[in-house]
C-alpha cells in the first residue's frame, strides 16, 4: 500500500525513520505510565476542552451500561464478539454521544460483549474504580490487582492515538460529511473487523500455538514464506524501523510476570522470544531487500493474553482504547469544515474506443 497523506493532525504521529512516536507534543515513554483519564484529557485539550477526567469517565460508563443493559438479552444470537459490540455502540443515540460517553460506551460494550460470548451476564461500572482497573474487572468478573491494572493501563495508553491509520481515516471521512461521532465510530469500528488492523494480535497467538515449540519455529516460517502467508505482529506501514510500542508492551508484561500476576501459560514469553530472533533471523536470510521488524501487536497479545482476555476480546478492547483517539479526531477534522473526497484516476474502458482518458478525475 502507498503512503498517502489523507490529512494534518495535531494530535499524534510516529516517524517512520527513528520510531519516535509523539501525543500533543509529549513523547510515549512519558506518558506510558500516566493514567489513561490523564493521557487523554492530554490528547482532548485542544480539539475537546474540560470534559475527561476519572470521575467524568466513571459516571459516563455507568451512564453508558444503564443505556445498554436493556438491549443485552435482545442481542441476535451467533455475533461474533466484535459484532456485538458493534450493535450495542451503534445502539446509543447520536443526539445524545458525548465523546465522553463514547469512550465509556465502547469500553463497557466491549467487557458485555465479551461476557455475552461466553454465557455470562454482564457487569456494572464500579464508580470508585479507575477506567483501566473497572473495564478489566467488567470484563474479567473479578477484581484486579495493581499490577494488572498498571499493565491494562500502560496497553490503552500506547493504543490511544496513533496518526491517521485506517480506522481513524474511516471515521475523519464520516465526520467530513457531518455524520456525528456515533456514526463516525461505529464506521471506524468495522475498519477494525479484517485481520490487518486492530485484529492482528489473536493471530499472533493463533501463529504461536501453530508453531508449537522453538525447535519448530524455523521450518515453519520457511514453508509460512514460502506459501506466501503473513507472519503475524511483524512488519509495519508507519515504521521503516521496530515499533516503538512494541518495547513498551514488553516491558509491561515483564512488569506484569514479575509481579506473580501473570495469566500465561508457563514458558509462553521465552517461547515467543525465540519465535522473534527466529522470523527477523530468516528474514534478514531469506529477504535481504526487505526491512521487517516486530510491531506493537506481537508483544501485545502475549500481554492481553497474560490478562486473562479471550482473543475474541483483543480487538473490542482494542476499540475500547482508540475510541478517545477517534473522538478527537472527529472534532478536528469537523473544524475544518471540508468533506474529505479523494480524487481517483479512470483506468477502465476508454469511451467510444478512445485510447485515453483524462487523469485525476474526481
Amino acid at each position: 500500500m502507498e503512503r498517502i497523506s489523507a490529512a494534518e493532525t495535531s494530535l499524534s504521529g510516529g516517524d517512520p525513520a527513528t520510531g519516535e512516536m509523539v501525543m500533543r507534543g509529549h513523547r510515549l515513554p512519558d506518558l506510558i505510565d500516566r493514567p489513561y483519564e490523564e493521557v487523554v484529557a492530554i490528547l482532548w485539550e485542544t480539539e475537546i476542552l474540560g470534559s475527561m477526567s476519572r470521575e467524568a469517565l466513571a459516571a459516563a460508563r455507568c451512564e453508558a451500561f444503564t443505556r445498554l443493559s436493556p438491549l443485552f438479552a435482545a442481542l441476535p444470537s451467533g455475533l461474533t464478539v466484535i459484532e456485538r459490540q458493534r450493535v450495542l455502540l451503534a445502539s446509543l443515540p447520536g443526539a445524545a454521544m458525548t465523546p465522553l460517553l463514547l469512550v465509556a460506551g465502547t469500553a463497557v460494550a466491549a467487557a458485555s460483549a465479551v461476557r455475552l460470548a461466553d454465557g455470562q451476564a454482564p457487569i456494572a461500572p464500579d464508580l470508585s474504580q479507575p477506567h483501566a482497573a473497572d473495564l478489566l474487572r467488567m470484563l474479567r468478573g473479578a477484581e484486579v490487582d495493581g499490577a494488572e491494572q498498571r499493565a491494562l493501563n500502560r496497553y490503552l495508553v500506547a493504543m490511544v492515538d496513533h496518526g491517521v491509520n485506517a480506522s481513524t481515516l474511516t471515521a475523519r471521512v464520516v465526520a467530513s460529511t457531518g455524520g456525528g461521532l456515533t456514526a463516525a465510530a461505529v464506521a471506524a469500528l468495522g475498519a477494525l473487523e479484517g485481520p490487518l488492523h486492530g485484529g492482528a494480535p489473536g493471530l499472533v497467538l493463533d501463529m504461536l500455538d501453530a508453531i508449537g515449540e522453538a525447535g519448530s519455529c524455523e521450518e515453519w516460517v520457511g514453508a509460512a514464506l514460502a506459501r506466501g502467508e503473513r507472519l503475524m505482529g511483524f512488519g509495519s506501514r508507519a515504521y521503516h524501523i521496530r515499533d516503538p510500542r512494541a518495547d513498551v508492551m514488553k516491558d509491561a508484561l515483564l512488569a506484569l510476570q514479575r509481579s506473580g500476576a501473570s495469566r500465561a501459560p508457563e514458558g509462553r514469553l521465552a517461547f515467543a522470544e525465540a519465535v522473534e530472533r527466529t522470523v527477523l533471523s530468516v528474514m534478514a536470510a531469506r529477504r535481504p531487500d526487505r526491512t521487517l521488524n516486530t510491531n506493537v501487536e506481537f508483544y501485545a497479545a502475549l500481554l492481553l493474553e497474560a490478562l486473562g482476555i479471550p482473543r475474541a476480546g483483543f480487538t473490542p478492547l482494542f476499540a475500547a482504547s482508540r475510541t478517545a483517539g477517534w473522538a478527537a479526531h472527529v472534532r478536528e477534522q469537523e473544524r475544518t469544515g471540508r468533506m474529505l473526497r479523494p480524487t481517483s484516476r479512470y483506468v477502465g474502458p476508454p469511451p467510444n474506443g478512445r485510447s485515453e482518458t483524462r487523469k485525476g478525475q474526481e
